[in-house]
């Protein structure tokens, strides 16, 4: 039986000045004392296709098949938090993509592409650009991690340089996902 890998294609934040941003606002998110997972640092990225769970021979197809990703590089601003499924109900908290939220989803559209190509269904979900900070754990303060969102849903952390697309793999374990690089396609 061949090995299962559980993959991705995503956007990696990586630049340090943005990275230390966001690690002061999930200190903020932190402050409100809710139960939550915070994502690590050296995890941070926006996704834009979660494929799931494949076989090894069909994730080394969707690698091959991604090399042919053709994209310039622009810029995306980190703007505005938010949770789903929504603010006073938060399971996941996130940051949203304000200045470059079209060419991100064109971006996104051209992998929809490449991987419908290779007979990936498509994903039910409507494609919202967002960089996950926290997966909610409980309801203990929960208010007060509302109002935080609420006065934070215009707060602005920063613009990057889109460049490149990983493919990754997530090995999911009890003190959270370790992320690996399958496959880096660079910008034009």
């Amino acid at each position: 039986m061949s090995e299962v890998l559980r993959i991705f294609v995503a956007v990696d934040v990586e630049e340090p000045a943005l990275v230390s941003r966001i690690e002061r606002v999930k200190e903020s998110i932190a402050g409100t004392q809710v139960p939550m997972k915070l994502v690590e640092p050296y995890n941070l990225h926006i996704t834009l296709r979660f494929i799931g769970e494949v076989r090894r021979g069909v994730a080394e197809e969707i690698s091959r098949s991604l090399r042919d990703l053709k994209f310039k590089p622009f810029t995306i601003t980190l703007k505005g938090l938010g949770a789903f499924p929504n603010t006073l109900n938060p399971r996941v908290v996130w940051i949203g993509v304000g200045e470059g939220r079209e060419r991100l989803a064109g971006l996104r559209d051209e992998v929809e592409r490449i991987l419908r190509r290779l007979g990936i269904p498509p994903e039910r979900e409507e494609f919202v650009p967002h960089l996950t900070l926290a997966r909610v754990k409980g309801s203990r303060n929960i208010g007060s991690l509302a109002r935080l969102l609420e006065e934070m849903s215009d707060y602005e952390l920063g613009s990057m340089v889109v460049d490149r697309v990983r493919l990754k793999k997530s090995t999911l374990t009890r003190q959270g996902p370790i992320y690996e690089t399958l496959l880096e396609v660079k910008a034009l």
